[in-house]
């Protein structure tokens, strides 16, 4: 297993974005030391740019964040497990992986927001809105994904905030809400925004909202998974300081078992 620890900011906006590089390397420290594991720092600069065709900071984006990514990803390996960051690192990791595992590829997205948005749909222009759409090949050339992660592959998981578009998108069959629902998944990708839980039961959130998990729950669900050959997984959106996030070591243990029985 191969921990990468990648502190992009520029997919978020809003006033704690700026602490998600702290946050960031806060959470893959106490990962390598959960999972006896050394991290890997993939370089993002902490530079943003402009506003540009509905997508905040789409330079760096697209740009030296982009292919610091790339180059991590590049010899295929074992199972990574990618420390965020915003939401928006997940597009190339999840993109790697539907190219190199096939098309029967689902992913378990666990976060407060479905991240169905597009440009055009986004209230704020904040990437992280859009990368599960990106990743279903649909929204912004630039970012949409090729292969694409097919309709009905992705289960949403403790998701309780929807915007018009992603209501829309969800009753359209690209995502689901229910297992009972999911397509058959032959490999799975796990993706963890921390914004799945309540903000009482941890503080270091950089989007919280009302009504979310416990860590229990959240831990609970994710042994769920062990039936699953898990392939990768992702953890994002985090602001808190060291001593915070120490409260995250049982969600942290229960991502390395998922990585570890995956082949």
């Amino acid at each position: 297993m191969l921990i990468n620890a990648v502190p992009q900011r520029q997919g978020a906006v809003g006033p704690r974005a700026a602490e998600l590089p702290d946050g960031c390397l806060a959470l893959a420290e106490l990962a390598g030391h959960v999972l006896g594991r050394p991290v890997h720092h993939v370089r993002q600069t902490r530079a943003v740019s402009e506003v540009d065709r509905g997508i905040a900071s789409r330079a760096v984006l697209t740009g030296e964040n982009r292919a610091a990514q790339l180059a991590a990803l590049e010899a295929p390996g074992g199972p990574v497990l990618t420390v965020g960051g915003d939401c928006g690192v997940e597009l190339i990791p999840i993109g790697v992986a539907r190219f190199r595992r096939g098309p029967g590829l689902g992913v378990a997205w666990f976060d407060a927001h479905p991240d169905l948005n597009t440009a055009e749909s986004s209230p704020s222009g904040a990437f992280h809105g859009m990368v599960l759409r990106s990743l279903l090949g649909d929204g912004d050339p630039e970012f949409a994904a090729s292969p694409a992660l097919e309709p009905g592959r992705v289960l949403l998981a403790g998701t309780r905030v929807f915007d018009p578009e992603e209501e829309a998108a969800v009753s359209r069959g690209l995502a689901v809400t229910s297992a009972d629902a999911w397509a058959s998944v032959e490999k799975l990708y796990v993706h963890v925004d921390l914004d799945v839980l309540d903000p009482g039961e941890f503080a270091g959130l950089n989007y919280p909202e009302p009504d979310g998990w416990t860590i229990e729950r959240l831990v609970s669900e994710l042994d769920a998974l062990a039936r699953f050959e898990v392939v990768g997984a992702g953890i994002t959106e985090c602001v808190g300081t060291p001593r915070e996030v120490e409260v995250l070591e049982p969600v942290l243990a229960a991502l390395g078992r998922l990585l570890v029985s995956g082949k």
